[in-house]
């Protein structure tokens, strides 16, 4: 079974004003007419999140649901994950959504369904959890590392050319010991197949990816190729 997760940066329908990389996530399941369903745990599941991404994908070819945790009404989640073809998760509070859904068991039920072939995408905080570590500031002040769920080998860092500091932050973070890994602009898209990055896609000009890596005492940025969708 094909495993995919497609992690942006920043983009999508919250952020774009085009439908470029929603597009892209709901081709990548290979159907036409695919389910998709919306987590906006890191949001607190907020309601005016949750009808952006109703207006915003409505008039795309898929299912639209969502999945709500705080008013909780899916007994089996297992069952109800793997009933879909692609999980999106939006941005938010990385340390609140991963602490919830561990507490209800959706990080086991996700982990499952992304081996069943169910695709994993998101954006931000949805970007950050599929890897081993995240860059966040949802503990307090400044940003820190965080443990995700390792779907993905490495680290990540969404935003990375939009929101002061999280570039030099990113790497003062890696010098310390945080893992290799990503930094993705808003806008850009990684899709990972089976474990291994596939392509990097982005819905606006002049956007980029970068894979970090600690050399020594230095940080090592390397630009990454980069297809614009349009």
């Amino acid at each position: 079974m094909t495993r995919q997760i497609i992690a942006m940066g920043g983009g999508g329908f919250s952020m774009d004003d085009n439908p470029l990389l929603d597009q892209y996530i709901i081709d990548s399941a290979g159907k036409p007419n695919p389910k998709i369903c919306f987590l906006p745990t890191a949001s607190g599941d907020s309601d005016g999140y949750r009808l952006e991404f109703y207006k915003g994908l409505s008039k795309l070819n898929c299912r639209l649901t969502d999945l709500q945790l705080f008013r909780r009404t899916i007994s089996d989640l297992t069952e109800f994950v793997c009933s879909q073809d692609i999980i999106y998760v939006g941005g938010g509070s990385t340390a609140n959504m991963l602490t919830v859904w561990k507490t209800h068991g959706l990080d086991s039920a996700l982990k499952i369904a992304y081996e069943k072939g169910t695709v994993l995408a998101g954006l931000s905080a949805g970007s950050i959890c599929w890897f081993e570590e995240g860059v966040t500031d949802s503990l307090g002040p400044g940003f820190k590392k965080f443990n995700c769920l390792g779907f993905l080998e490495g680290s990540n860092c969404p935003h990375y050319d939009s929101e002061v500091n999280h570039r030099q932050a990113y790497q003062d973070l890696i010098k310390k010991g945080m893992k290799d890994g990503y930094g993705t602009d808003d806008g850009v898209a990684l899709h990972f197949v089976n474990e291994k990055l596939k392509k990097i896609v982005s819905s606006r000009q002049n956007a980029s990816a970068y894979k970090l890596h600690k050399e020594g005492e230095s940080i090592i940025e390397t630009k990454l190729e980069t297809q614009f969708l349009a």
